[in-house]
């Protein structure tokens, strides 16, 4: 028991010095936001999903640049070193990317959001949209019509109770991980797994942008999808959650001329499938 406390010691402090790297703070009109730059070429924010951070993206932004982009990440408010202001909406997220770009003279770039930054996504595309080359929405949690009485924000059952509860939640991620990691071996995509369970420790650093994002998906409504005019792609995943589903197949259907591309497996992380994933998002941030 004392080699695996000590163990878990050691990687939760590889995990807080993990959250540095790369860190860079800009002051903004729209306050103090966190980023990362990769890459040189043709913009695209890179924005993270629940439980992120500059570091749940930093994988994914590293190979992007190497493809040909310039790959700014960024903390959303109330994750890292990013406060949460006040009013943490959708569209006040959309505002301080702006005030991002401003601060970094980026005129124009393309915007890619996971899961919970799909709205904030989608919303900059349609507040900002002559600043908006392209839209990607990488398994997405946004609005689709639902029968009354069924639940809003699609998360799956016991998502709120972890990462909104004790320090413990560090030790059951921990675990988690280090037992997909064990049996991997060689398989990338099981290792990529096993960082991706990891990715959230330490939670606390991440707990005001949690709690933002349940509030913000819990009260999710429809969205202006027929005046989104950037290209969009929509990747999702057959074997997602329902709820994530039933909103990128919604989305993809009203935002004009969208391309849809549901793999049939891979789940929430797109296990077995993060090259094509990295391969699609590349060419689509790059076309003219």
């Amino acid at each position: 028991m004392a080699a695996l406390y000590a163990t878990y010691r050691r990687d939760l402090d590889a995990a807080a010095a993990r959250v540095a790297l790369g860190s860079q703070l800009a002051q903004t009109p729209c306050g103090v936001i966190e980023y990362s730059s990769f890459g040189a070429g043709p913009a695209l924010l890179l924005v993270h999903g629940g439980g992120g951070g500059i570091d749940q993206t930093r994988e994914y932004a590293e190979r992007l640049a190497a493809a040909g982009l310039r790959v700014i990440t960024v903390s959303r408010f109330g994750y890292l070193r990013t406060p949460l202001p006040t009013d943490g909406s959708a569209a006040a997220q959309a505002d301080a990317y702006a005030c991002l770009l401003d601060t970094l003279r980026i005129e124009r770039t393309a915007i890619a959001g996971a899961s919970a930054g799909a709205p904030s996504a989608l919303q900059f595309a349609l507040r900002h949209p002559r600043r908006c080359t392209a839209v990607v929405l990488l398994v997405p949690a946004l609005y689709a019509p639902r029968p009354e009485g069924s639940p809003a924000a699609p998360l799956p059952r016991g998502v709120r109770a972890l990462f909104g509860g004790p320090p413990l939640a560090d030790f059951a991620l921990w675990l988690a991980a280090s037992a997909v990691r064990l049996t991997a071996g060689d398989d990338a995509e099981r290792q990529r797994l096993a960082r991706t369970l990891a990715q959230p420790i330490p939670i606390e650093l991440r707990r005001p942008g949690l709690r933002n994002d349940f509030d913000v998906m819990s009260s999710l409504g429809r969205y202006a999808l027929e005046r989104v005019h950037a290209p969009t792609l929509i990747i999702s995943a057959a074997n997602d959650h329902l709820l994530v589903n039933a909103g990128a197949r919604y989305s993809a259907a009203h935002i004009p001329g969208a391309r849809h591309l549901e793999l049939p497996d891979g789940g929430h992380w797109w296990i077995g499938r993060n090259e094509q994933v990295l391969a699609e998002v590349a060419a689509f941030a790059r076309r003219p």
